[in-house]
């Protein structure tokens, strides 16, 4: 059968998803975990390779398997292998067929600031540290620009091997909360660090370096130079996915 898992990991110690043979991450920690349970190495298909110190509440990998282990109790035995900063929340038999990649679905990212005089030692590892004066109103008016479908290529980094950068966003949110900034951003799929340089630029905005209306000519501009930095990968959650031809799912 082909399960569905929903993953949730603190990134920090981690170099990414992605497996790699000399570095640690969390598709590796899951295949030993799936080893240990089942005997044999298993391959996992991921749905977003999230980068070194990139969080989530809500990833979703598939996986192969001839158990007679229902799929809904496989999250138990996985996490009773996983280290305390990787937990299943879910897991789910699927079609065959099902391809996390190649499935239209809807993702959800959260990139957080913590706007103050000084750090906060609690929020350092899952915020970027702002000591500046932020006007969240600016980046408010600048984040209409990002919705809809748009050639995205000025918001990715160098080095993508991907051709269509059409990506479609459905919603920006910024808001603050006291000290606390936020920024969540929906949409059909995302460029290699798109969502890191959209919080960059918004900063950029707020800090009063960049006009809102700035936005839409860079996006015309399809100009990866006239864009804001790359923010640091720490401050950012993937918060969930949802796949069209499932039943919507919310993250624990």
């Amino acid at each position: 059968m082909r399960v569905l898992i929903r993953v949730a990991y603190d990134g920090t110690a981690y170099s990414g998803w992605q497996f790699q043979p000399n570095a640690v991450t969390i598709e590796g920690r899951l295949r030993e975990a799936l080893k240990s349970l089942f005997g044999r190495e298993t391959d996992i298909i991921g749905a977003s390779r999230t980068d070194a110190g990139v969080h989530a509440l809500g990833n979703a990998a598939v996986f192969d398997v001839d158990t007679r282990i229902p799929a809904e109790k496989i999250s138990y035995a996985l996490n009773a292998r996983l280290p305390d900063d990787i937990r299943v929340c879910r897991s789910e038999e699927v079609a065959k067929d099902f391809h996390p990649r190649h499935t239209d679905c809807v993702k959800t990212y959260e990139y957080s600031i913590y706007n103050d005089k000084f750090e906060n030692p609690k929020k350092r590892l899952y915020s970027h540290f702002c000591y500046g004066k932020i006007d969240t109103g600016l980046m408010q008016k600048a984040a209409p620009y990002f919705v809809g479908e748009h050639d995205f290529s000025a918001f990715c980094a160098a080095g993508s091997q991907v051709a269509d950068k059409v990506r479609t966003v459905y919603s920006l949110d910024v808001s603050r909360d006291a000290n606390d900034i936020s920024i969540r951003i929906t949409g059909n799929g995302f460029l290699y660090n798109m969502v890191r340089i959209i919080a960059g630029t918004l900063l950029k905005v707020g800090q009063g370096d960049m006009e809102p209306q700035m936005i839409e000519r860079i996006i015309a501009s399809k100009d990866r130079q006239l864009a804001g930095p790359t923010a640091p990968a720490r401050g950012l959650t993937l918060m969930e996915i949802n796949f069209k031809e499932l039943i919507p799912y919310g993250h624990v």
